[in-house]
């Protein structure tokens, strides 16, 4: 079992920047890949940004360039710093760890999910 929890989350302006943080207890941290998904009112949650265990990552299109997913395996954290954020930006902001590296951004690939945060961006 691993328990993943978000933090960092809040209302930002346009151009603005934020770090969300997921800690994580439980198994070995190390051995996973982790994803960080979205979900904005209304739509489906979308895939972001994925770090897999050997420290290669993948973004979304629509973040690329101004995201960047990190991991801390001796933290047991994996963060999201986003920057010049949009105001369609805006959403709840989900970590996830897969056991499996395969399909990596499609959600139902991930075992466990943290309670997601809320990032608001206004314009």
């Amino acid at each position: 079992q691993v328990r993943l929890v978000e933090s960092g989350g809040g209302l930002v302006q346009a151009g603005g920047s934020v770090r969300l943080s997921c800690a994580a207890s439980g198994r070995t941290f190390s051995n996973y890949v982790l994803g960080w998904f979205r979900q904005a009112p209304e739509k489906e949650r979308e895939f972001v940004a994925v770090s897999w265990s050997g420290g290669s990552t993948y973004y979304a299109d629509s973040v690329k360039g101004r995201f960047t997913i990190s991991r801390d395996n001796a933290k047991n954290t994996v963060y999201l710093q986003m920057n010049s954020l949009k105001p369609e930006d805006t959403a709840v902001y989900y970590c996830a760890a897969a056991a499996s590296s395969r399909m990596v951004v499609s959600s139902r690939n991930y075992d466990y999910w943290g309670p997601g945060t809320q990032v608001t961006v206004s314009s």
